[in-house]
């Protein structure tokens, strides 16, 4: 029997609350006045922003969490004899569990909510809920999917529409990875990692690209395939990018945009001009042109971000001038080209990218930025084995524009290392096809190496979806020494 998600006043339990796919959906319930509480083995400022909207955080993942919900009775006993009928002030407060696909089903806590019998909800039917329960945007793809769906968040704030809006990376715009709106619009990221796209059913949903991604999930590129159709046959209307081949193939949106102008796509671009401070283009909507587009983001996929977006407004009523204005002054999220720091000429910038193709673009978009003679200096953490494996050849073609490449060891996030593919395997695979590239086994070295290698005027990216960037503010404080004995 299928249980619903109970939006009339039952608890929310969230293991593993500080993630970046289940903190913005606490967040949105708290402030919806539900009781919501959760836990998580690392506490950051994710968690103690919940915190300060009243949500309760647990700082371990343990069975005796369930003690906040159970009114004086003891859970360990309640575990001890589960054929017991459970007393009934138990039954009335057992929150709903939500988890993610990384809890594992040995988690002590997953175990103790099963046991004593609370509903256990997949995040993605909590999102789909919220998808369901307003006139909802949901954006999908393998790559774009966080700016594409804060950009049309924000565009929507600005121009007034009050929105709901959840994302899998922190925008400072909403000082966070989710805004609570009290009108009826949504606007989500929609994951395809794990398969779970399949449960949301918007009234509007976007799909940037697809590609294979997470071999760890998935066999081959039809099985990915597989997955975006059936998120496109549940959304009212679909919008998506031409410029993917295999979506083109395999998916007809009802509305699609390219950077093409030769295309029939319903949006399209022409007099492109990429600059330092971002990208300028002419916006054309079926044969007619709308108006210039002034975009504060680099790059060619960031243009093709920015086309979705436009297609939303458009599709929603909203005049041109009033979409280019909202656009123009968003200034993406983070680890998404976030600029970390300057010092002795030397700019430090985060990027989330870790597939091949993203890396080639974020690299292709800091060439753009670049003046001439500054170097690209790229530094990447390979971001789990299987990833890795999958895409060794694809990801030895990836830097070519970059003048250096850094490379250290993979981030396991939590796989099991079965000794097929390591970052210096990686990093020999590089180096077949680029001439300048080191290999670091730990960070530490990584950013020592960086202390005496960059130099006034280097760009420097540091690129994957691990804990690369923990060394940023390390190697930026130790180069401002320097300058602050001899001032």
């Amino acid at each position: 029997m299928n249980i619903s998600v109970d939006f009339s006043g039952r608890p929310f339990h969230f293991i593993g609350i500080g993630g970046m796919g289940m903190s913005p959906l606490a967040y949105v319930l708290a402030k919806l006045n539900l009781p919501v509480s959760g836990s998580d083995i690392r506490l950051n400022h994710i968690t103690s922003r919940l915190e300060s909207i009243g949500v309760h955080v647990f700082s371990r993942q343990e069975a005796n969490n369930f003690q906040f919900f159970c009114s004086g009775t003891k859970v360990d006993e309640v575990l001890l004899n589960t054929q017991a009928e459970l007393p009934h002030a138990i039954k009335v407060q057992l929150p709903q569990v939500i988890c993610s696909t990384a809890i594992n089903t040995n988690n002590l806590e997953y175990k103790a909510a099963l046991e004593l019998g609370c509903p256990i909800f997949h995040r993605s039917d909590l999102l789909a809920a919220l998808i369901a329960n307003h006139h909802s945007i949901a954006v999908a793809g393998t790559h774009g999917k966080t700016t594409t769906s804060s950009m049309i968040g924000y565009m929507l704030l600005q121009a007034d529409y009050d929105p709901t809006i959840l994302v899998g990376g922190e925008v400072n715009a909403w000082e966070g990875t989710a805004r609570f709106g009290k009108s009826s619009y949504l606007v989500a990221e929609a994951d395809e990692s794990d398969g779970s796209l399949v449960k949301h059913a918007p009234e509007i949903g976007i799909i940037t690209n697809i590609e294979l991604d997470h071999p760890d999930h998935y066999d081959t590129l039809e099985q990915v395939v597989d997955i975006f159709r059936k998120f496109a046959e549940g959304c009212k209307t679909l919008i998506g990018s031409i410029d993917c081949a295999t979506l083109r193939e395999h998916l007809k949106p009802e509305i699609s945009y390219s950077l093409y102008s030769t295309t029939e796509a319903d949006y399209t671009v022409t007099d492109i001009r990429y600059h330092a401070d971002g990208t300028t283009a002419l916006i054309w909507e079926r044969g007619k042109a709308l108006g210039e587009l002034n975009l504060r983001l680099l790059g060619r996929h960031n243009l093709s971000n920015a086309l979705a977006a436009v297609a939303v407004g458009r599709l929603l009523g909203l005049e041109f001038g009033t979409i280019a204005k909202g656009i123009a002054t968003f200034e993406g999220a983070r680890r998404r080209f976030e600029l970390r720091g300057e010092v002795d000429g030397i700019t430090f910038i985060d990027d989330y990218a870790h597939h091949p193709s993203e890396i080639r673009a974020t690299l292709a978009a800091a060439r753009l930025q670049a003046r001439p003679g500054q170097r690209v200096v790229a530094i990447f953490q390979p971001h789990r084995y299987s990833r890795t494996l999958t895409f060794l050849a694809e990801f030895s073609q990836s830097f070519s524009y970059a003048d250096l490449v850094v490379l250290t060891d993979i981030y396991s996030a939590g796989e099991p290392n079965l000794g097929l593919v390591s970052g210096e395997q990686l990093a020999s695979e590089v180096a077949k096809q680029h001439p300048q590239v080191v290999y670091q086994s730990t960070l530490a070295s990584v950013g020592e190496l960086l202390q005496k290698t960059l130099r006034p005027g280097d760009l420097a990216l540091f690129l994957g979806a691990g804990n690369l960037n923990q060394i940023i503010p390390e190697v930026i404080a130790t180069l401002r020494q320097p300058a602050k004995a001899t001032s």
